[in-house]
């Protein structure tokens, strides 16, 4: 399963996600990981979370980011929940661009059971009508 968290610069997305992942934590019974592009929002996190930043590694390409998932995903076989902040820049992408990852993210997230939700920096109308149901708040 794929969710996102979509809106303009601003609009609070990375609070709604912070909250989000806070608040889920609580009720899983496997591991949960928030990736971002730095550690800012460390201390904000319950301590259960796995932060990790993602611009310690070279993910400089779409496909490093995938490959850099499938890697988490294969060690640690209790993964149950993924965040992503900021998913342009982690996966390296533009808007035009996020279809074709969205879809390589939800093959993994369905054969390893991994639930997904992202925040996206988007104008308003951005977001393909193919991944509109993805859409959990549009902020």
């Amino acid at each position: 399963m794929i969710r996102m968290i979509t809106g303009k610069n601003g609009k609070g997305k990375s609070k709604v996600l912070l909250e989000k992942v806070n608040e889920e934590v609580k009720t899983v019974l496997g591991n949960v990981v928030y990736i971002d592009t730095t550690t800012k929002h460390m201390y904000e996190l319950n301590n259960k979370i796995r932060l990790i930043n993602a611009s310690e590694y070279m993910l400089d390409t779409s496909d490093k980011f995938l490959g850099f998932l499938s890697g988490i995903i294969s060690q640690d076989h209790d993964l149950q929940q993924m965040y992503f902040d900021n998913f342009l820049k982690l996966a390296n992408i533009s808007i035009s661009e996020i279809e074709g990852v969205v879809k390589e993210l939800e093959l993994l997230s369905d054969k390893f059971g991994v639930d997904i939700y992202i925040s996206v920096s988007t104008s308003d109308g951005d977001i393909p009508a193919s991944l509109e149901d993805k859409v959990l708040i549009a902020l």
